[in-house]
């Protein structure tokens, strides 16, 4: 029996490679069938923003990948609502909105955690 895995993805899509390694860790997961599930924090939730400019600050755009999630299996994916309160953002059609207690409920949930 495979262990759950869930990822959390803390940093902003231009703040350097963490955002794309937390996606490919997921698709990777998702890819092999295992129980996976991807919530985004603190500046993690810009990653869910829309119309993102990638080339302007000269990283690869992640939109494709936060795409295929659904492709690899990947239904579970989370946003902490305060974060996104705090940065200004909606909750995104693509992530299930959580308070700080749904999130702990979330956390003990699955097996392991990776936090990037």
């Amino acid at each position: 029996m495979s262990k759950s895995l869930l990822v959390i993805s803390r940093q902003a899509p231009w703040s350097g490679p963490s955002a794309r390694e937390a996606l490919d860790i997921v698709l990777a997961g998702g890819a092999f069938d295992l129980p996976i599930g991807l919530l985004f924090m603190d500046d993690g939730v810009f990653q869910l923003a829309p119309h993102q400019d990638a080339m302007a600050v000269q990283q690869k755009d992640l939109s494709a990948n936060l795409q295929a999630l659904g492709l690899f299996g990947i239904d579970e994916v989370f946003a902490c609502q305060h974060s996104l309160a705090e940065r200004g953002l909606t909750v995104p059609t693509n992530a299930e909105a959580l308070g700080n207690a749904q999130i702990s409920q979330l956390i003990d949930r699955y097996d392991q955690v990776i936090t990037l």
